[in-house]
């Protein structure tokens, strides 16, 4: 997951970059007063989310598959807490009638 976060993050910065020197050499409008950083960022963030959807999506399943295994152990575990305070729960009920 760090990968992928890293690999995405990069993508972004490439695109900042890009587009960084796009609005400052003239060829993309600057923003509108003291906005121009914000601009530059948000166009970054608007051009790195469809090029990291399509370059990251081998390394985006990867993560997934990692994702849902720990759920599943997760998952597991607390299924056998569960069974675990229902064994001790029994057993104190049937101490308990026989007492």
């Amino acid at each position: 997951m760090l990968r992928y976060t890293l690999m995405r993050l990069g993508i972004f910065v490439g695109c900042l970059v890009v587009v960084w020197g796009l609005v400052y050499s003239g060829i993309a409008p600057r923003g509108l007063g003291d906005s121009n950083g914000m601009w530059i960022a948000l166009l970054a963030l608007v051009l790195s989310a469809p090029i990291s959807f399509v370059a990251l999506r081998k390394e985006r399943d990867r993560a997934s598959v990692g994702i849902v295994t720990k759920v599943d152990r997760m998952k597991a575990n607390l299924e056998a807490n569960r069974s675990q305070e229902d064994v001790a729960d029994d057993a104190a009920r049937a101490q308990g009638q026989t007492s």
